[in-house]
């Protein structure tokens, strides 16, 4: 399994594709694939049966997974930022930014 420098929660900028500039936060991460879920980002539209649970059916919107080498992380001062991982006073390997030098949680 490969590790990602995203994780879930984090706040992430788009790189390339259609969303390119969008931000948003990483609803789920499948590191085995390599992609990730954006809240608001790659939305796709999904038509669904009626069933028991939702008899209507419809037309839903739903975001897709895309790679996570698109996505770059946002520090708390709102830039993107690489990824570097150091230990810290306490010996915890930790992830910092590349930019600021600061520890990111």
């Amino acid at each position: 399994m490969t590790k990602l420098h995203i994780k879930k929660g984090d706040t992430v900028k788009v790189l390339s594709g259609n969303n390119k500039g969008a931000t948003g936060e990483v609803l789920q991460v499948m590191p085995k694939e390599g992609k990730a879920i954006v809240e608001g980002v790659n939305i796709k539209t999904k038509h669904r049966k009626p069933t028991t649970a939702n008899p209507e059916g419809g037309i839903e919107k739903i975001p897709a997974p895309m790679l996570a080498s698109k996505l770059m992380l946002v520090d708390k001062d709102g830039n993107a930022t690489r990824i570097g991982r150091k230990k810290d006073d306490s010996g915890k390997l930790r992830r910092y930014s590349k930019k600021s030098g600061e520890f990111i949680d």
